[in-house]
Order: structure tokens, then sequence, then C-alpha cells
């Protein structure tokens, strides 16, 4: 199967426009017998050209189905990310229908195509990698998508300012009087994470502080992760007061870790993490994270799909909010 034909390479096989062409293989249609249409036909067969059903369907449109796709639901983050684009697909009489595809690329591939195939008006993709080629091929085949809580920097996206989230948390912590702040910096393959990182390395350098490898750790998105990057990160620098964990998850792991350690967070560790999930609030010591608007990315990602496609400024951020709780506090003298 050759993907790269295309309608104009049928039609100029055959003699004939792009139209007639687009007719003559339209399976909606009663087929034509005409010489014309026996050789679209007979061109198509011979280039090997297969119809592509997704962006066929889109271009018809009709359908009000948004196709979302997330790395897992098992992810709060996730799951509050997709019940906030359902709730404003609703608002613009659409159907929001999800599909999981972990943090593999064939995967997501997959998983896109499947939804493709159920005829959806456009894609919202919570999956996005730095390294991803999928929004890069869905841009070539001209098919309407935005990409949420990450970008590629060039699909237009709907995400928080995770720098300035970063940076907010930071500042946090250094004007609480720590100087020593560990990073649970995240995967290296998620813009998000990226960002924070970078916040963090912001209001470090701002308030003069050096930036030491030994406390930094990178992992997955998970409560899994953060408890075993935690362990390093306070089994490497123990002279850390704070940490800032890039995504609450890891902040949550990172409880655990204190616990092993014997630190009491909120006392003699200071922790901070991000998105607010609902958990944070609740946790025996509440913690200090910064909230990720998730109404407003869904809209403003609806909008970008649906009634501003050819925006001047297809890339937005939402300004995140610090929720300072008891997880942080001065250290102790």
């Amino acid at each position: 199967m050759n993907m790269a034909v295309t309608l104009k390479d049928v039609a100029a096989a055959a003699g004939v426009s792009i139209s007639t062409v687009s007719r003559v293989l339209d399976e909606r249609l009663p087929p034509s017998r005409s010489a014309a249409a026996q050789r679209v036909r007979e061109a198509a067969a011979a280039l090997g050209y297969q119809r592509d059903i997704g962006a066929s369907a889109l271009r018809r449109g009709g359908t009000q189905t948004i196709g979302v796709l997330v790395p897992r639901l098992s992810d709060t983050v996730m799951a509050l990310m997709f019940e906030a684009i359902f709730a404003q697909a609703g608002k613009f009489g659409h159907f929001a229908l999800v599909s999981v595809c972990g943090d593999d690329p064939d995967d997501e591939k997959a998983a896109t195509e499947a939804l493709l195939a159920r005829r959806v008006d456009g894609l919202m993709l919570a999956t996005s990698r730095l390294d991803d080629e999928l929004p890069k091929q869905l841009r070539e085949r001209d098919i309407p998508h935005v990409l949420v809580l990450r970008t590629d920097g060039v699909s237009p996206s709907s995400l928080g300012d995770d720098e300035f989230g970063g940076y907010l948390a930071t500042r946090h912590l250094i004007d609480l009087g720590h100087t020593n702040i560990g990073l649970l910096a995240g995967p290296s393959f998620a813009s998000s994470s990226r960002d924070r990182r970078a916040g963090y390395r912001r209001a470090m350098a701002e308030a003069g502080l050096p930036l030491q490898d030994s406390h930094i750790r990178y992992s997955e998105y998970t409560i899994e992760a953060g408890e075993t990057t935690g362990n390093a990160l306070l089994d490497g620098a123990p002279e850390l007061t704070a940490i800032f964990a890039v995504n609450d998850n890891l902040a949550i792991g990172a409880l655990a870790a204190a616990r092993q350690h014997g630190r009491r967070v909120g006392t003699d560790l200071a922790l901070v993490g991000y998105n607010d999930v609902p958990l944070a609030s609740r946790l025996p010591v509440p913690l200090t994270t910064v909230r990720t608007p998730f109404t407003q990315i869904a809209a403003t990602a609806m909008e970008l799909l649906l009634t501003d496609k050819n925006s001047a400024e297809p890339i937005r951020r939402a300004t995140p909010t610090l929720i300072p709780r008891d997880s942080t506090r001065r250290p102790a003298r």
C-alpha cells in the first residue's frame, strides 16, 4: 500500500480532474460506468491508491464528534483533562470520544487511525512528545487537531504556561528561605516537564543559587516514580530542605520517600507539586501545588479546533496559580 498516492496522482494518471476522481471513488455515490470512471478505477488500482477514510470524513464534517487521545486514564491529570474537554465539547454541540495509547508512538498512531476511522470532526492529543512525528503527519494530511497540555511548538496547542508555573513553585520555596531545592523533573520527552524545569532553573538563577545535577532526578509521571526518584534524591543529597515535583503524582510518591528517610514534610522538608489534583488538598499533609486551569485549556482547545482554525496565535498558554498549603514551611533555623 502506497500511502503517498493522492487524488491528484490518480487524476493525472487517468487524464481527468481531481473532482472527477473524488466522485468516482466516493463509495457513498452510485458507481459510474463511464469510460472516464473506468480509467479512474484502473489508475487507482495501478497506483495502489487507498482512500483516507479519516481525512475524507473530516473534510465532509458533520459527525459532531471529537476524538481525544490520552496516554492513560489512570493518570488523574489525563482524566481531569478529558472530563474538561467532554464538558466543553458539549457546549459546542459535540461529543468527545476518548482513546488511550500509553507512551508508545506506534500505539499512538494506531489509536489515532482508529479514531479517524470513526469519522471524528477533529482530534485532541494529550500525548505529544518532543520527538513525536504524529502532529507533523496530521498537519501534512490536513487533519484538524489540537495538542492539549503539551505542545510541539508548531501544531495548534492549548496548554498551561508551564515555564511560569515552574518558576512560581520554585520562587515560593526560595521566598520561604530555602536554598537547597531538589527537582523531581518528570520525563524528558514532554514539553510540560521541560518547561517546568526551565521555570525552576530561571528562579534558581535569578536568586543566585547554584544548579546541581545531584539535585535533579528524571522519571515518568507516576507515584511509583516519585517514590523511587524521591528516595534517590534524598539519598544523594541529604542537605535538601525542599523539593519541587513537576507533577502531583511525583509529589505524592515523594511523600512516601520522605517518610522512609525520617523527614517530615511541612516541618523539615518542604514539598511543592503541580496540577492540583483533587487528592492534593486531602493528603495528611495538604500539598502546596500549582493549579492547572483545565477548564480554560479545554475551552481554548475547542475554539482552536472548531472556530479559530487559522488563528494567528495557534499556541495558547493559560496562566497557572500557586496554591500554598501545609507542605511548605520556612526551613528550621
